[in-house]
């Protein structure tokens, strides 16, 4: 019997290794350091706070542990509120909750699809009036690209508001020249395995203030006390990275600039084959700065389009090609059922029309291609039904 054979699966965003990791995974065996400290660990805080311009810097098991950090050492605690993203995976929200507080969740604007900044200051020179700050904001720099940081400080500031930028999806963007991650009091990043670098699990959270780094590492040593014996004062966690996945990450690091590259090149390929399309928009790339295309997103208007963005899914799931719907917004997830949310509008349309592409940073031309191919031909499809 003649084989069917199937075409290999493109998948949205695997992990894409160089030859580098193993030379410093290499060492922390030749050397012992299985464990969540070692001299991998230390030039990777090093090195990651050099290459994005940040004064200090505490590896950690991941982003949603620097983030629960973050919070922690801003203050938020029971009965506190914190406004927060709603455009953004539940990570994002669910240290808040963690430590006893609620989400109060702000819309996006349409020339970033990150948290609007006017929506911000209104919300609380709102609150300000009321006597209702609240103890913390969380904004995410979203698939790649940063918020509009400059009013965010400036309106955080103004009302003493400790600014923590979820830049888990943004490594290797800049706003006006500098990294996202480093305008607030503290930002986080991760290295899960679908990001532009990987340590397999891993995250970082850095700061200008060196006590919140020491303290954070402090707290992510399950927060022993200075004592010959294992005493403890406060509640601590086991939060700090690996030896060994820090060694990955040293090497990641390395090729930093080249995964960038590739992923920009993946969406200018997808931009030459699709742009066309009636109904079809890309993410808008902000003015303010460069983004790394983390992953490629676009919209669909299936009026104009011929079908919906998740017909268009579904066909490229049938060719076996992953993709995923934009981020559900935090506003409309039963688990925050209940929540405040600001706005909601322009998320909630992102959402509707909205699909990420397979982005990997080692995607080939020729994937590339084939994906694109799929969405043209479905568009295609649904044009010739639609007229018969």
């Amino acid at each position: 019997m003649p084989t069917t054979t199937f075409p290999k699966p493109i998948l949205l965003s695997p992990p894409h290794l160089s030859d580098r990791e193993l030379v410093y995974v290499h060492e922390a065996f030749t050397t012992n350091w299985i464990a969540p400290v070692g001299p991998n660990v230390d030039a990777f805080e090093t090195e990651f706070c050099q290459a994005i311009g940040a004064g200090y810097g505490a590896a950690v098991s991941s982003g949603t542990a620097a983030l629960h950090l973050a919070l922690r050492l801003a203050g938020v605690g029971p009965g506190d509120e914190v406004f927060c993203s709603t455009l953004t995976f539940v990570a994002t929200a669910n240290p808040i909750v963690y430590l006893g507080a609620t989400p109060v969740f702000i819309d996006s604007d349409r020339t970033s699809w990150n948290m609007d900044p006017d929506l911000l200051a209104a919300a609380l020179h709102q609150r300000a009036k009321q006597g209702k700050l609240p103890k913390a904001v969380v904004v995410v720099h979203l698939y790649g690209q940063s918020a509009d940081l400059e009013p965010m400080v400036e309106v955080c500031d103004r009302y003493d508001i400790p600014l923590i930028e979820d830049a888990a999806e943004s490594l290797g963007a800049t706003y006006q020249g500098r990294s996202p991650g480093t305008f607030g009091r503290m930002g986080i990043f991760s290295f899960n395995g679908n990001k532009i670098i990987t340590t397999s699990g891993g995250g970082m959270l850095v700061s200008d203030r060196a006590d919140l780094i020491q303290k954070a590492r402090f707290l992510a040593t399950q927060a022993r006390d200075p004592a010959p014996h294992y005493q403890h004062s406060h509640l601590g966690y086991n939060y700090r990275l690996s030896n060994v996945l820090a060694g990955i990450g040293r090497g990641q690091l390395q090729v930093l600039g080249d995964r960038v590259d590739a992923r920009r090149r993946n969406f200018e390929r997808y931009y030459r084959n699709l742009a066309d399309l009636p109904g079809l928009e890309f993410m808008p790339g902000a003015s303010y700065g460069s983004g790394t295309r983390w992953l490629t997103c676009l919209t669909i208007d299936a009026a104009k389009f011929g079908g919906d963005r998740e017909e268009v899914r579904l066909a490229l799931t049938a060719a076996q090609i992953e993709s995923r719907p934009v981020w559900k917004p935090l506003h409309l997830q039963p688990i925050f059922s209940g929540c405040e949310c600001i706005g909601g509008q322009v998320a909630e349309s992102l959402f509707a029309t909205g699909l990420c592409l397979p982005s990997g940073s080692s995607l080939t031309e020729a994937e590339g291609d084939r994906v694109a191919r799929v969405i043209r031909r479905q568009h295609l499809s649904l044009y010739a039904q639609s007229v018969a």
